[in-house]
């Protein structure tokens, strides 16, 4: 398995109830490593530009509404196959749907606020890491 980066989002959902410290226990528990996170506010401009391949969806709307309602954390994770490591970490989509142990069963209120995002592939974590980062921003 080859060393990869993937972005990392703790949602409005997450930073309003203040759980991020433990989201990131989570993470680094499974040998992710954290190389590059900073908070910050979306504006709904922002948020629509990073999700804009979603937006001929019905959710696209209240999810960049959403997505700007408060903080969120980006990070970059690094570590072995860490796309689909995190992905397996986070858990389904939906709260309900995802395994015992993962981060949107523990925390996530609904397929919305389901407390993260990640990457999901190669290509997806190169544009979203350089969405938020530059390459001076990532210490790992």
């Amino acid at each position: 398995m080859a060393v990869q980066r993937t972005l990392s989002i703790i949602k409005p959902d997450a930073t309003r109830r203040r759980i991020s410290g433990r989201i990131n226990a989570h993470l680094e528990g499974a040998e992710l490593n954290i190389v590059a996170q900073k908070r910050v506010r979306l504006s709904i401009s922002q948020a629509r530009a990073f999700y804009a391949e979603h937006a001929e969806r019905a959710f696209y709307d209240d999810l960049c509404a959403y997505m700007a309602s408060a903080p969120v954390v980006v990070q970059v994770l690094e570590g072995e196959d860490a796309i689909a490591r995190h992905r397996e970490v986070m858990g389904a989509t939906n709260p309900a749907d995802a395994e015992d142990g993962t981060i949107r069963k523990e925390f996530g209120l609904g397929v919305q606020e389901n407390s993260v995002h990640g990457s999901d592939s190669p290509a997806s974590a190169a544009r979203e890491i350089g969405f938020f980062f530059s390459e001076m921003e990532i210490v790992g």
